[in-house]
């Protein structure tokens, strides 16, 4: 009896392996054609072909500048068609590739590193809702090059070990991406290698008051991924701390721009000179946005971030039904959508960035004119602001504009009183 019930049950065992095998077999077959082409075209596109990953003359590195960045671009996209068949397939446009970072030390202010967090997390919601990719680096990759010059090491070495991405969006870590439903509108900047915010009248024609070192802001810039842009770079970093010449660029750009503080060379005056001199073979290509807040000065968003919540609010309880729905989060573009449509046609919009400069959150040294509780009580209302745009996916909502804690919203939100 007992050896029965022993043989009865190792058949039992048996027949269970043998039905979680077949399952296991009969899903691997039964995966979907697009997968099999997506592996066969990766195989047989990577396989044997060189490109200028093989080349030991391209760097990754700021001091070996790269030629003929088109033609070995071109070829190694040709070499992975699975790429642009993947990206097409998910009816996404070009590809951006989101470029930001902080330091590899822990934070000096107290709440340094928390912040971080949360500007970190504001930058990969927008980028998983939007399609975007995101590269956040820790590492100085050129130590010579820190402070606000360590942003083109990191965008030259991303530029190569992306060459999928059309397009890098440098953006810094204290600016919060405050419109989940904006998306860049590239086509507007087809003819451009270069987006940054910025007033022409003020770069290109400062009047009677002379230049201004902040006529633009190279805090958030998007850079076409080409050989234009990698000559720019080399031009602009040959006015920073790497130059020999660097003592003396600080005292040119000290003496060009009455407004600029501190005698020292940096980034973003370097840039506004290079697009101010006389036949600059820059300019051309160089869009300085500003009809809409492709980066804008957190003094003059913040107060206005709890009227435009009750705006938004106000338009959707007047709107159809449908921009109220709820919906997974992978489909509630369309409703994303429909609100930034219907906040365009009403001419107002929520500010799609808002920069923190001079708040320093990580090291503390703030700018003077600005008082900690300020720059704090600014970034958490910002960060909320954002924030309440994705827990919306999950039905909940922040229980106030500088509330930790967080309430369910009810069914219908905001439903028309």
């Amino acid at each position: 009896m007992a050896r029965a019930l022993g043989d009865a049950l190792l058949f039992s065992a048996g027949a269970a392996v043998a039905t979680v095998l077949l399952l296991t077999a009969s899903s691997f077959f039964s995966l979907p054609d697009a997968y099999w082409a997506s592996i066969q075209l990766e195989s047989a596109s990577s396989f044997g072909v060189r490109t200028f990953y093989d080349d030991p003359e391209v760097s990754y590195t700021m001091d070996r500048p790269i030629t003929g960045w088109d033609a070995k671009r071109a070829a190694w996209i040709r070499a992975h068609p699975e790429l642009l068949h993947q990206h097409a397939a998910r009816g996404e446009g070009e590809r951006v590739l989101m470029v930001s970072g902080s330091q590899p030390a822990p934070c000096g202010a107290p709440r340094g590193d928390h912040f971080l967090t949360r500007l970190l997390k504001n930058k990969l919601d927008y980028c998983r809702l939007n399609g975007v990719e995101l590269l956040y680096n820790t590492a100085l990759l050129r130590p010579s090059m820190g402070r606000y010059w360590a942003k083109l090491p990191l965008v030259r070495a991303a530029m190569v070990a992306h060459p999928e991405a059309e397009w890098v969006w440098w953006v810094d870590s204290d600016a919060v991406l405050t419109d989940m439903d904006f998306r860049l509108p590239l086509r507007r900047y087809r003819r451009h290698n270069l987006v940054v915010h910025g007033w022409p009248r003020l770069v290109y024609d400062s009047g009677a008051a002379g230049p201004s070192w902040t006529s633009l802001n190279a805090g958030v810039f998007l850079l076409r991924n080409c050989q234009w842009s990698l000559d720019l770079m080399d031009a602009w970093a040959a006015m920073g701390p790497d130059s020999p010449d660097y003592q003396r660029w600080g005292a040119l750009l000290t003496k060009t721009f009455k407004d600029k503080a501190f005698n020292e060379s940096d980034d973003q005056s370097a840039l506004v000179y290079l697009l101010q001199q006389d036949g600059s073979p820059w300019r051309q290509k160089v869009f300085l946005e500003h009809e809409y807040y492709f980066e804008g000065y957190w003094l003059e968003i913040v107060p206005r971030l709890g009227n435009i919540s009750k705006r938004c609010e106000a338009m959707e309880r007047q709107a159809a039904p449908e921009m109220r729905k709820r919906r997974a989060e992978r489909e509630a573009r369309r409703g994303r959508g429909d609100r930034a449509a219907a906040s365009r046609v009403e001419g107002w919009r929520r500010p799609f960035v808002t920069h923190f400069t001079g708040c320093q959150p990580c090291s503390g040294h703030r700018n003077e004119d600005y008082s900690g509780e300020s720059c704090d009580e600014g970034m958490r209302r910002a960060l909320n602001f954002a924030d309440d745009q994705v827990l919306r996916a999950y039905g909940f909502r922040h229980a106030g504009p500088l509330s930790d804690d967080v309430t369910p919203l009810p069914f219908g939100y905001p439903a028309k009183q």
